[in-house]
């Protein structure tokens, strides 16, 4: 299954049919844009032989397992976890055979305060004008407006062994799965937005939460209206008013990169004044935000200029960029597939990985210190306080 990436090109792609000679090959293209009004099939998962999966930030070609600087987690013989996302695998693609026309409407969402479209299961619609979900694992309570926050998200607890990091250990701590968009999570699996939430807030006081991206937005990028989204913002500014935490943020500087990124980070870099800006205030923590930037990002793109010319261009285009997505506080791991901009949680797929596991939840803080004092990196400078 796919989605139809940025290019729009989706028709060029259909190269696996039956006809090519292979009759036990199946291939779909789910297109979001006519569910959502906007988004992409943006989860990157493998699953095999229902026991071995993989979930991540790598896309499926030579560019990106040779060119971009992905993360992600591999599970062999674990059928528990890899059930759950077979599921969501599943649902996505019932989606890709059904008529987005009969199973849409035009939701006035009053959490993000816009009207779009969503299916029409979705509890952005008032009860008495939801369909029945033709989706039969997904969420279904009647009296809720939006996707709120579960009380109790279903963990799961099942032992994980790592070999190969310094000692090989099987711990048995919970895990948990989270799904995007919402409309097509199920039993008591929590959306994708809470999984990174819940990250972040589970840093003990004083601790330090690490979070790497490639794209950072505070609102949404693709949607007809313009949402603003602070869900992560507030909840970085929350522990670090409340848990004295500090918070490091790894954002991907490239060719590619968002113009307006760096005033929602040196928005969020002002947290550090207001933290210290009365004498009431008991706030020792701060905000860290810097840019990574892989050799080479600046010599992307095609290699010839439509007159015929050498750009002076060593790589291919989207490539040379620190492309993974993912959260590590002193106690939880989170490793997903989304960037953190409004879109990928609301109208776009996909699918995060978290857990408790002491040993996951180390090497995810050494990668990231890695690359944090790395030469590759650069500080975010914040904004100055008024006199």
């Amino acid at each position: 299954m796919r989605g139809t990436g940025f290019t729009r090109h989706w028709r060029m792609l259909q190269i696996v049919r039956s006809k090519s000679g292979r009759p036990n090959v199946q291939n779909v293209t789910l297109l979001f844009e006519k569910w959502w009004g906007s988004g992409v099939l943006h989860a990157k998962v493998w699953i095999s032989d229902k026991k071995d999966m993989y979930i991540g930030s790598a896309n499926n070609d030579w560019k990106s397992l040779t060119q971009v600087k992905e993360l992600g987690i591999y599970f062999a013989d674990c059928p528990q976890i890899t059930k759950a996302v077979e599921v969501y695998f599943q649902n996505l693609w019932s989606l890709s055979a059904l008529n987005s026309t009969t199973y849409t409407k035009v939701a006035w969402d009053k959490q993000w305060q816009v009207s779009r479209k969503v299916p029409c299961w979705s509890h952005f619609l008032q009860p008495k004008e939801r369909c029945r979900s033709p989706i039969p694992p997904s969420v279904d309570i009647s009296y809720t407006d939006g996707y709120p926050a579960l009380a109790n998200p279903e963990m799961i607890d099942v032992p994980l062994e790592t070999p190969g990091y310094k000692k090989s250990t099987q711990e048995h701590y919970l895990s948990y799965l989270s799904f995007a968009p919402p409309e097509v999570t199920f039993g008591k699996f929590q959306a994708d937005e809470q999984g990174w939430v819940d990250t972040i807030k589970s840093v003990k006081v004083g601790g330090i939460v690490r979070m790497n991206t490639m794209d950072w937005l505070g609102q949404s990028q693709y949607g007809t209206q313009t949402v603003y989204w602070p869900s992560l913002s507030s909840a970085i500014s929350e522990v670090v008013f409340s848990k004295n935490a500090t918070v490091r943020l790894l954002v991907a500087y490239w060719t590619h990169f968002i113009p307006n990124t760096e005033n929602y980070l040196k928005s969020l870099l002002y947290s550090n004044i207001l933290c210290a800006s009365s004498k009431y205030n008991h706030c020792g923590g701060k905000v860290e935000i810097k840019y990574y930037m892989v050799p080479g990002y600046n010599e992307t793109g095609p290699a010839m200029s439509p007159g015929g010319a050498a750009t002076g261009n060593r790589y291919p285009d989207f490539t040379r960029v620190n492309h993974g997505k993912y959260a590590v506080s002193d106690v939880r791991a989170n490793i997903g597939t989304s960037n953190l901009i409004w879109d990928y949680f609301y109208t776009t797929a996909g699918v995060s990985f978290g857990t408790y596991s002491p040993s996951i939840v180390s090497q995810l803080q050494d990668i990231f210190e890695a690359d944090w004092y790395s030469p590759y990196t650069v500080p975010v400078e914040p904004l100055e306080a008024s006199v």
